[in-house]
């Protein structure tokens, strides 16, 4: 990964829930930066989630505080405490305000923050800070996650190089209703606020909510878009949509190794619905497929059982869907058409195709001009086994 200039990491191993690995990651956005953030759309959102609006709504950001096994959700009034805590520590040892730091959180729901493990650490984090720490602090925000997800893009606007460098975590309770479990993404653009905020959701509306695991959303989903401005190239409606691409093309790579890396998975499904009357129409398809427990132990298995995908769209309640017009593919495999088996669909051409690691459902409804395309994977042994020793 590439270091962003005005952007250092640190991190550190406060044992809040592991004991051989490093667990704190702290972010410093050098003065001058603009900052945008998302957040879950979950009621019961982690107290660090809370803190951290009403922080960025106060002052722009200067770090992020960031750490793992430990969610502190569902925590209450002493959740929101330690959560701000932490914040007045980062504070006081790097000279700032509270309100310029950001918590998150990720890990166990329910458990209380340890503050004092965290402090213990803060002076060595202040020492580790290095602008080419991005792998170590995409190691250390992981929980279940098997790998560290970054990706780094360059990108040419007004004859200059401008950076983006992301990472991201999260492989389970992943359905996002704004982006992911935890994604930081930076740049060394000068960006104003508005425009950042919309470049932000603009990344996340066709990364980070087209993809889902099992269907669940976070209490602690968060993403962050950080401008330091230090290249001196300035983003504006004039160039907007050169940064635009290079960003989507960075929350898309994030996005889709959070699905490769999920839960116990061994396959990246992608879902594309064409043809549909509109858009809420093509994302219903779409999601009811990929959150069909059958369909995905289908994958798991390698088992071109076809009319589990079949029965998936039917029940997503399409109104007048004529299914003798509807054509679903795997791959280049047509599947289905004029309402069943296709006359050219062999079950050793399904089964060829259903043996690799990455296949493409395509759902074809041919009555409209609406399109949908989504990320999920397959249900395997391992997600069960993870989730239900996940507190072990």
């Amino acid at each position: 990964m590439l270091p962003v200039a005005g952007v250092q990491l640190a991190t550190a191993a406060a044992g809040i829930c592991y004991c051989d690995r490093t667990d704190i990651a702290l972010i410093e956005l050098s003065a001058g930066s603009t900052c945008s953030a998302i957040f879950t759309q979950n009621a019961f959102c982690a107290a660090p989630v809370t803190v951290a609006k009403e922080h960025i709504a106060q002052a722009t950001p200067a770090y992020l505080l960031i750490n793992a096994g430990n969610a502190n959700a569902g925590t209450g009034k002493t959740g929101l405490d330690n959560a701000n805590a932490c914040c007045e520590l980062i504070a006081a040892e790097m000279g700032c305000k509270a309100e310029q730091v950001l918590p998150f959180s990720t890990g166990v729901i329910g458990e209380n923050l340890p503050v004092d493990k965290i402090k213990t650490v803060i002076p060595d984090l202040k020492l580790d800070l290095n602008p080419h720490h991005w792998q170590a602090a995409a190691n250390a925000i992981m929980t279940t996650d098997t790998v560290p997800k970054g990706v780094s893009c360059q990108v040419s606007i007004a004859n200059q190089v401008v950076t983006i460098t992301g990472i991201a975590k999260g492989v389970g309770m992943i359905r996002p209703d704004m982006a992911t479990m935890l994604a930081y993404i930076t740049t060394d653009a000068k960006i104003e606020k508005p425009l950042l905020d919309q470049c932000l959701v603009n990344a996340a509306n066709v990364s980070f909510n087209r993809i889902t695991v099992d269907g669940d959303t976070s209490t602690n989903d968060a993403c962050v878009l950080a401008a330091t401005g230090q290249s001196n190239v300035v983003i504006s409606e004039l160039n907007v949509n050169d940064f635009q691409q290079a960003l989507n093309k960075v929350a898309e790579l994030l996005a889709k190794a959070l699905v490769r890396d999920g839960e116990g998975a061994t396959k990246l499904i992608t879902i594309k619905v064409s043809g549909a009357e509109n858009s809420r129409e093509s994302d219903r398809v779409a999601y009811t497929v990929a959150h069909s427990p059958l369909v995905k132990t289908a994958f798991f298995a390698s088992d071109p059982n076809w009319g589990r995908i079949l029965a998936a769209v039917g029940r997503t309640g399409v109104k007048d869907l004529d299914v003798n017009k509807l054509e679903i593919y795997l791959n280049d495999v047509c599947i289905v058409e004029k309402g069943g088996r296709s006359a050219t669909y062999t079950e050793e051409s399904g089964q060829q195709v259903m043996q690799q690691t990455e296949i493409t459902v395509d759902i074809r409804m041919n009555r409209g001009a609406a399109s949908s395309t989504i990320w999920t994977c397959d249900f395997s042994y391992d997600y069960v086994k993870i989730n239900a020793e996940y507190r072990s």
